[in-house]
């Protein structure tokens, strides 16, 4: 679910935006400074029946979020740089099917086909993360299960290699995003 599909259910159950849940968080006192953030989730549930996940979405809105293209630019910092033009040719391959929106976060860049996820893409130093979600694909010595290291997702290659981003790595990327 992306962020803006959280904010969107929010509304549809509530009848409320974040700037109106901002200006009912700021009368109650919960924007002061060393206000817990679980406190705000546990006023959100009692007062409006919203789980943590959405309580979440909305208390994220209550802080100045960087712009995409700062988060962007921040995965490639550093030892990380050599992996962006290679992250680029991905996207710019799976694009020739169709346009890919992409939402970053702090850690990792989800790929989405209509708002839905079909991919995401992290970096350390020495290796770019894909993770795919192809639901029923069987997992193989390449497409490992993603296990705990990201739920939103099926599959995970890890690319220790430029050459590594083949046929069968877009393949996968390609079923993934016409089954988004």
């Amino acid at each position: 679910m992306t962020f803006q599909a959280y904010l969107d259910t929010v509304k549809t159950k509530t009848g409320l935006n974040p700037e109106d849940f901002r200006q009912l968080a700021e009368d109650r006192g919960l924007l002061a400074d060393g206000t817990p953030t679980g406190a705000i989730i546990a006023w959100l549930k009692e007062d409006f029946g919203l789980g943590h996940g959405h309580g979440m979405a909305i208390v994220s809105t209550f802080r100045e979020r960087p712009a995409a293209s700062d988060r962007i630019a921040s995965q490639f910092a550093g030892a990380k740089g050599h992996w962006q033009p290679i992250y680029e040719a991905l996207v710019a391959s799976v694009e020739q099917d169709g346009p890919v929106d992409v939402s970053p976060t702090d850690t990792y860049i989800s790929l989405l086909r209509d708002g839905r996820k079909f991919a995401i893409v992290a970096f350390t130093a020495t290796r770019m993360d894909v993770g795919i979600n192809v639901k029923g694909e069987p997992v193989t010595a390449r497409f490992e299960a993603s296990g705990s290291w990201n739920a939103m997702v099926t599959h995970r290659a890890r690319i220790t290699d430029p050459r590594q981003v083949d046929d069968e790595l877009l393949d996968w990327l390609r079923r993934a995003y016409s089954a988004a």
